[in-house]
């Protein structure tokens, strides 16, 4: 055993930490947790330790000692196999002898990983938090199996902590769940531990961590320092881990749930009447007697919350729906092809005009369900098709005349073509408004009235845009009438040079159109020479 491991032994020790503690925490055994523990305090006292205690104790002659040879072998094979599936293999072999002597044989045959050991260190009250996420497959009774992660916020010195099953863990998830955790706890602590979750971390590079700057600003907003793990350190945040195996062995063990909803509202009562008021086996106090010293050390929650929503662009499909996470929800018929800003809380989905004006609001479906659509109020039913023409009407025709004479030879000549037209219009989210035209033109002019012929022309002729492209038109429509509202016609620079030089008032060029107040620059001028 090397000197660190003995250091970090008597130093536990002397912290008042019970054998089995040590062991645990260092993954070694009992017994060797307390045969260093005589060999240091026979060095201390100036006496040699027993030879008992330095020599393994001796063993018993046992019928698996036949079969030990066995046993070392596979363990080299596969050094991860379990106590019990030896048994199994021994069995097969003809060993006849239980199993407790096989698992015994087999934690003095393993070769255990020498880990180094994890100097624990306490933080002052609203100093220093810990989050981090659990992942758990469970079999609800109403939901089926699912994967579900746990989100963990831990402050440091009370050891009080918010926990929540989620079903995901992304950007808009994890800030979301910190906004709750510093509710619960009425306030935030001062750093926050993280293990490189790209939510948090981009990279690494040598001068350190690269933290997302999404995620900095979210921080910024409570005024806390995010702080990265060094990478292949997770130890580090072993107060939030240990959290994570105490609520495997006592919310989620023996207990059913029927929903994620209601593993949450077990889990809400767990934190208040177990979680809080379990004593902690180092600080010898509950974590909300704790707690009560260390709320008036946290940073005060600021009077507005960070806005957590979700702001995307969705285009509008042939059918009037936008798509998300695999479900889609409708939007007015006239906003086919369109490329339309969308803002997504946790609870709803909200759809928005080019201008910015709601012009859809429905519940937002979740995860596990896929392929539903969200009607609402939004679509007229199938006996008024023929409101829904009219809207393809005017929008046709807000786009000019020639998308207008595509749409009546269209509809004139196919039985479908006012399907086919919502079709062509939804073409408008990919390509550019002019490509679009050009095509519609092309169309008109060689009689190809289908949606397919349209398709066929743009594919040779035109170039898809991308998103930005999308979003840089959109813009440029938006502005174009405030732009022709007030226009600003170009002046010759000479109009300007009066600005500039006393000499330029004298000598530059009338206009027609000055007036006093054109020539006030130059009664500040300095005058010539008399």
């Amino acid at each position: 055993m090397n000197e660190a491991m003995r250091n970090a032994i008597v130093e536990r020790r002397q912290a008042k930490a019970s054998v089995r503690n040590i062991a645990r925490e260092l993954g070694i055994s009992r017994e060797s947790v307390q045969r260093v523990l005589a060999q240091v305090a026979a060095e201390r006292s100036g006496q040699a330790p027993s030879a008992n205690m330095l020599l393994p104790p001796q063993r018993r002659k046992s019928q698996l000692d036949a079969y030990e040879p066995v046993l070392r072998e596979l363990l080299a094979r596969y050094p991860d196999m379990t106590s019990r599936r030896l048994f199994e293999e021994l069995r097969a072999r003809g060993f006849a002898g239980k199993y407790t002597i096989v698992r015994e044989r087999v934690g003095l045959l393993r070769q255990r990983p020498t880990k180094e050991p994890v100097l624990r260190f306490e933080t002052a009250p609203g100093a220093q938090a810990q989050m981090d996420y659990g992942i758990y497959d469970i079999d609800f009774t109403q939901e089926g199996r699912r994967r579900v992660y746990l989100f963990n916020y831990l402050l440091g010195y009370s050891r009080r902590a918010f926990l929540r099953f989620v079903d995901a863990q992304d950007f808009t998830t994890t800030i979301r769940e910190h906004v709750r955790a510093f509710t619960y706890l009425e306030g935030v602590a001062a750093t926050c531990l993280y293990d490189n979750q790209k939510v948090v971390v981009l990279r690494h590079d040598d001068d350190g961590p690269i933290y997302n700057p999404r995620f900095l600003a979210f921080a910024t907003h409570y005024g806390f320092k995010p702080w990265a793990c060094k990478p292949q350190r997770p130890q580090t945040k072993g107060k939030s881990e240990r959290r994570f195996h105490f609520a495997e062995i006592n919310l989620l063990n023996g207990r059913t749930f029927h929903t994620l909803d209601h593993l949450n509202e077990v889990t809400r009562g767990w934190l208040t009447s177990v979680a809080d008021m379990r004593v902690h086996g180092e600080t010898k106090q509950t974590p909300l007697e704790r707690y009560a010293a260390e709320k008036a050390h946290l940073i005060p929650l600021p009077a507005s919350p960070y806005d957590t929503a979700l702001v995307l662009y969705r285009s509008v499909n042939a059918e009037g729906f936008i798509p998300y996470r695999q479900n889609f929800y409708a939007v007015p018929w006239r906003y086919i092809g369109q490329l339309l800003p969308v803002r997504i809380t946790e609870h709803e989905i909200l759809i928005y005009s080019p201008a910015v004006e709601e012009v859809a609001r429905h519940a937002l479906l979740p995860r596990t369900l896929t392929d539903q659509r969200q009607v609402g109020s939004i679509h007229p039913a199938r006996a008024d098709a023929n409101e829904r023409f009219a809207l393809l009407e005017e929008r046709f025709t807000e786009l000019g005349p020639t998308a207008r004479r595509f749409l009546d030879g269209l509809v004139a000549k196919h039985r479908q073509g006012k399907y086919h037209a919502q079709h062509v219009l939804a073409l408008l989210a990919g390509y550019e408004r002019v490509d679009w035209l050009t095509a519609l033109e092309r169309a008109v002019r060689f009689g190809a009235y289908s949606l397919a012929a349209v398709e066929r022309i743009l594919a040779a002729t035109a170039k898809p845009k991308s998103i930005l492209a999308g979003l840089a038109e959109q813009e440029r429509r938006h502005l174009e009438p405030y732009l022709r509202d007030d226009p600003l016609t170009v002046r010759p620079t000479a109009d300007y040079q009066h600005l500039l030089t006393p000499e330029a008032c004298s000598n530059g060029p009338p206009s027609p159109t000055s007036t006093t107040s054109d020539s006030a620059p130059c009664a500040d001028a300095a005058p010539g020479p008399a």
